[in-house]
């Protein structure tokens, strides 16, 4: 490969590197600390957050609109966002665009003061939102940096003795709650979140502690009911009369009308849900379903999202095994014209009517958001809790070392990063410099990697940093060592260059080599902090070799053939 594509490599890697790096940066640098706090609360928060502003804007655009001089002036920055939306109206409604946008212009796109806190409210909420999304692009900091989350989980015995037929024995109980401790595992890693910690309390109680700015939200998604979808035929009548009864103010409690004969036995009510523009459930209406559904989940066997061509909305589908297909295809064929509800825990998530058979065992179904679809489709992989969970408490914690201990940790990197920075310039003269830069764009690409996979950085994930840095230099030690006996040899600048990184080659991927795999087997086998340390330590060492045997030899060739350099500044006494 050429010297001009291989610095196009190069700097492609470090621009996709910048692109992977700037939602880290931008979060921790560039956001305020309360935009920040709103995206670290539920979705209801959000809500409700965004309907205050919006009325509070409205009201001191109320107050300006009364003011005619105000009206003439340029609307106040703080409202410029409604610019672009008043522009969009005016060609929406083929009106001509006005010279200035003053208070009066703006206002004058909208069709009233509601239209006007409308846009607000989804300026805010949509702000708000990909806030939140970003937050899931970022090199996150861990509970004993930065603190976390803390949930007491806590078993409810009852349904699974019920299924047993008997009263539940210690051991059972024990069992049960292992099976649910390696559950919430699976999941928790499959949903992104690194190093948690999961572990069993005396009284029972499961406590997990998820590092980072932790959504509370998140906490119901690794709990997601059984982590099984049923499949309901849906009983049009009885749903007519659950809906007529929940009209004159009847109560449903579990499922059935406070009312007898309401319903008819082996008869439920449930919820239809379906999501506001701020993600979160809004009820629909009652739909009667039989207690026992037409299709079971247990059927379920791989599951992926799809996106909708149509619409581009979130599609969760289903294949199911032969004996499911089967079973499928035969509620479709006996149910046509019928609506099928599916139900996910206690709410409908989807109903549509059957409009002919099923065959072949693949199902799609609609009704969730593309993070819900996600979490549904993990659930469904790392499979059903074998006890059901309830969350007892939930909050913040601190992180367990102190302000003062951590920039005591962070100075003593800097101050050993300076040590080896400036030890390589003093030993090896130019070629120290060259490997310096190597370092630099080492950890950046590292970091840009650790930062594209949400990885959560504690401790001893920055021990895996540190121990990569000296494995990098340590690379750069030994090319240089061998490029110098070149030298002493009489070789000239390029023949020693060339014949020292080829030396230098196999000894260096030994090294590496035998570390990575040591770092895989942690990283598979390891939990918590051992696989942080793991991880860190594998991606660094790929970061690793590319700079030092392809970046630092790029460098040397560029100064042998761009400038026409004779010697090589690599150590004193030695050109």
């Amino acid at each position: 490969m050429s010297k001009r594509m291989r610095l196009l490599l190069i700097l492609f890697c470090m621009g996709l590197g910048a692109v992977f790096l700037y939602p880290t940066i931008r979060w921790y640098f560039l956001i305020n600390p309360e935009m920040k706090a709103m995206a670290n609360g539920t979705r209801e928060e959000i809500r409700l957050s965004s309907k205050d502003e919006a009325s509070a804007d409205i009201a001191a655009l109320r107050e300006l609109s009364a003011d005619s001089a105000a009206v003439e002036a340029p609307i106040p920055a703080e409202y410029s966002f409604l610019i672009d939306i008043a522009k969009e109206h005016y060609r929406q409604l083929d009106k001509k665009m006005p010279a200035a946008w003053t208070l009066g212009a703006v206002l004058n796109g909208f069709n009233g003061f509601d239209e006007v806190q409308t846009s607000i409210e989804d300026y805010y909420r949509q702000s708000i939102l990909k806030l939140k999304e970003t937050r899931n692009r970022i090199l996150a900091l861990g509970l004993d940096i930065s603190g976390g989350l803390n949930a007491v989980l806590e078993p409810d015995f009852t349904a699974l003795a019920e299924t047993a037929g008997r009263e539940l024995t210690a051991e059972d109980r024990d069992a049960a709650l292992e099976s649910a401790l390696e559950v919430i595992n699976n999941r928790i890693d499959t949903f992104g979140v690194s190093e948690p910690q999961i572990r069993k309390q005396i009284d029972n109680s499961i406590l997990v502690e998820i590092p980072g700015e932790a959504d509370p939200e998140r906490i119901d998604a690794f709990l997601m009911g059984r982590g099984s979808l049923n499949f309901h035929i849906v009983d049009d009548d009885a749903t007519q009369a659950v809906r007529d009864y929940s009209a004159r103010g009847g109560e449903i409690v579990d499922g059935q009308p406070v009312e007898e004969g309401i319903l008819a036995e082996g008869l439920t009510a449930l919820g239809y849900y379906t999501k506001d523009s701020y993600g979160i459930d809004q009820f629909i209406g009652w739909i009667a379903v039989p207690e026992t559904p037409g299709l079971d989940g247990i059927h379920i066997r791989e599951v992926r999202t799809d996106t909708d061509p149509n619409d581009l909305s979130p599609i969760v589908t289903f294949r199911l095994d032969p004996e499911g297909a089967t079973m499928f295809q035969t509620l479709t064929s006996d149910n046509i014209n019928k609506n099928m509800a599916v139900v996910l825990g206690d709410k409908v998530k989807a109903y549509a009517r059957i409009s002919k058979a099923i065959p072949g065992g693949n199902v799609s179904v609609t009704g969730f958001d593309a993070d819900q679809a996600d979490d549904l489709a993990v659930v469904l992989r790392t499979g059903s809790l074998p006890v059901q969970l309830g969350v007892r408490s939930l909050q913040s914690v601190g992180a367990s070392l102190g302000a003062d201990t951590i920039q005591i940790g962070l100075r003593a990197i800097l101050i050993g990063f300076a040590a080896v920075f400036v030890f390589m310039v003093l030993w090896y003269k130019g070629a120290g410099i060259i490997a310096d830069i190597a370092l630099v764009i080492n950890l950046f690409l590292l970091t840009s990697l650790l930062s594209s996979f949400n990885f959560t950085l504690t401790m001893t994930s920055i021990a895996g940093l540190i121990l990569t840095v000296g494995m990098s230099v340590d690379a750069n030690v030994i090319i240089f060592e061998r490029i110098k006996e070149e030298l002493r040899l009489g070789k000239g600048r390029a023949a020693a260059i060339d014949t020292g990184f080829k030396k230098a080659f196999w000894t260096v991927m030994d090294a590496q080599i035998t570390t990575l795999i040591a770092a895989l087997f942690l990283s598979q086998i390891g939990k918590g902090p051992v696989q942080g340390f793991a991880i860190t330590l594998a991606w660094g060492i790929g970061c690793s070799l590319f700079t030092a045997l392809y970046v630092a030899r790029l460098f040397f060739d560029i100064g042998t053939e761009a400038f026409k350099r004779q010697k090589v500044s690599i150590a004193w006494g030695v050109s």
